[in-house]
């Protein structure tokens, strides 16, 4: 799909402004309701904005240990059982499927360090999983972001 500069200008004001409605973004953009209506609905049918749920801060939650942990798992067996596993987890944030040394890599949260044993001990009690390599984050230096990308896919 091909962003335009009001597409990313209306993206950028979404990521600025969460909250801003149509009509005031289409005030904002110097463009017709119907403009903007119609951008958000292409946005969301392609993909493009994935949801409109707010953004979680885990630490905030109580989970200020962050890790990421590259598991190897069984060989010949899929994923489906390992993945099924993980997405029990709650603490399991997020898991990709990996070329390398590892299978999947997994970021995870924790309360405390000895919590993220805990949770890493669930990870490993997996059937098929094998072993984990762990490594506990200490900062967030450039947190998850989009709108560069939404910039250079304009250009």
């Amino acid at each position: 799909m091909s962003i335009d500069r009001l597409d990313a200008d209306l993206l950028e004001l979404l990521h600025a402004e969460p909250r801003v409605g149509v009509l005031e973004a289409s005030r904002r953009l110097g463009v017709a309701r119907g403009t903007v209506q119609a951008r958000l609905t292409r946005l969301e049918r392609e993909g493009v904005i994935e949801s409109l749920a707010p953004t979680l801060n885990a630490e905030a939650l109580g989970f200020p240990v962050t890790a990421f942990a590259t598991l190897e798992i069984v060989q010949g067996r899929g994923h489906r059982a390992v993945v099924e596993h993980l997405a029990a987890i709650p603490e399991v944030l997020e898991a990709h499927t990996t070329t390398g040394a590892g299978d999947v890599l997994i970021r995870v949260v924790a309360r405390t360090h000895s919590d993220l044993q805990r949770v890493i001990n669930q990870i490993v009690d997996g059937l098929n999983v094998l072993r984990s390599s762990t490594v506990i984050a200490l900062e967030n230096q450039i947190p998850l972001r989009h709108l560069p990308l939404v910039r250079a896919a304009v250009r």
